[in-house]
Formats: C-alpha cells, structure tokens, sequence
C-alpha cells in the first residue's frame, strides 16, 4: 500500500493507494502546532483499523509521499517517516525530487508542490493544455501547457476566507454555512450572502479561465479545465467551463511522483 499525504493550509487530506486505485481517504485539519509524535498516533488512529492493513503502524504501507504548503508540518512528518516508517521508502516533494514537470516561472523555488502535483497529475489524466482550478484555502488556477509544462497560475482568495472576512468586516453580517439559496436574488441577509459566494466564485471562475485559455492555446476549447479541492463541489454545478472533477488530483500526483523516484524491485 502507497500512503499519500497532502498538507494544505486548512486540511491535510491521505490517500492510501492500493497500485493505482485509491482505496481509502481521510481528511482532517491541519495544525502546525502537531509534534512528530502526535502525527504518529494520528495516523494510527485512522489506519489501525483498516482491513487492508495490520494493527501495528506501519503494517502494509509499503511506501510514503508527502507535499505540503505549511513548512512546519513537512519537517513534523520527515520526522515521522524517520522515526515511525524507518524502513519504508518516503518521498517528500521538495526541490530535487524529479516530478517530470518543467516549470517556467521567473522563480521556480515559489511555486507550491502541491501545484506542480496536481499539474502533473493534471497531463497524466487529461492531457495538455489544461488549467486546474484547486478550491482550498485559496482558489488556485495552475496552467499546463500541450507539453505539460507548468506556465503560471492565477492565486485568489479561497470561498472560506471570504465567507470569514466578510463576518469579521462587516459591522451587520456574520459567518453563514456554505450553502446554496433558494434564489439568486436573496430574500434575507444570510441567503444574500450565499448568494454573493456561489455565483460569485462560479463567476470569477468562468472570467479567469475563459482568460487564461485564450493564453494558453490558439483554440481555448482545446484546453480542459479539471477542478479539485474541498470546496469544488460547491460551485461545479454553477461553472460553464469545468470539464473534469477529480477529488482526488493532489493525490494521484503524489503517486506518480512516488513511482518517479522509488525503484521498484
């Protein structure tokens, strides 16, 4: 079994692969404050029970890959695959590990690894050009072109923060669930504001790729557009230009990733 971890911002979502079938999730929140060893015991806690592997950490996974956005919790889990995974090959992405993606950006080093994962991911599935649109803790838009290169992206404010920031900073309004309304028109304050967000981000969605397609290929139909994250969910319903959902993009790029860099016997 391949287990794959991805760390974002808010939540830390694990895969457990199974060759290329993804036979288990888990999603939980992420906190920078986590020592090595209360990682550990986490991850017991939700493999320990699972039919595919043995009740001791460790048992069944045959092989590890990690990327993360928050540095604090990377360094946790090196600590982690050392300590509580000695002996089973780990891959965190990093600079220096091969992903097979050329990123041509002024700054290679700025890019986040879970962008150029899902890009890669991205070619694999799909093909190129594509433009991946990843709903977290912001709404990223990752160009990859017809020769899977990373071009660039776009990075705006993700649908929970503007949900918090708009109950912070305004004087009558608070934090409201993310839900669709009965209406565009909101007939109260709560459904205004769901309104706001849905067709809002579906809207910011359609401008800037229909935007960057016309960048990105000659032919802007050419280009597939494959959303993934959390909150994808929310707005697929509402978007015009989303080919593809796939959940579990971030994941299946840290396999290939894996596959990339651990040589199998």
């Amino acid at each position: 079994m391949l287990l794959t971890i991805d760390v974002g911002n808010t939540h830390t979502v694990l895969g457990l692969f199974d060759g290329e079938e993804i036979v288990e999730h888990w999603r939980i929140s992420t906190d920078a404050r986590r020592t090595a060893d209360e990682l550990a015991v986490l991850l017991q806690g939700l493999m320990g029970m699972h039919p595919l592997l043995g009740e001791e950490l460790g048992d069944g996974i045959e092989g590890i890959a990690i990327c993360s956005t928050v540095p604090s919790v990377l360094h946790e889990l090196r600590e982690v695959t050392r300590r509580y995974y000695g002996d089973v090959p780990a891959i965190l992405v990093e600079p220096g590990v091969k992903t097979g993606v050329p990123i041509l950006m002024d700054n290679p080093k700025e890019v986040g690894a879970d962008r150029i994962i899902n890009a890669l991911a991205a070619v694999e599935l799909y093909g190129g050009p594509a433009v991946v649109v990843d709903f977290g803790t912001a709404t990223t838009f990752d160009a990859v072109s017809a020769r899977g290169e990373y071009v660039g992206g776009v990075i705006a404010p993700g649908i929970e923060i503007s949900v918090e920031a708009l109950g912070v900073k305004g004087a009558q309004l608070r934090k409201i669930e993310l839900a669709r309304p009965r209406s565009v028109i909101g007939k109260n304050t709560v459904e205004a504001m769901q309104s706001g967000i849905l067709y809002g981000f579906a809207g910011q969605v359609d401008g800037v790729v229909q935007r960057m397609a016309r960048e990105l290929a000659d032919d802007p139909d050419d280009v597939t557009v494959i959303a993934t994250g959390g909150l994808a969910p929310m707005v697929l319903g509402e978007s015009s230009v989303i080919d593809e959902h796939e959940p579990w993009l971030t994941l299946i790029g840290l396999r290939l990733v894996y596959e990339r860099n651990v040589t199998r016997g």
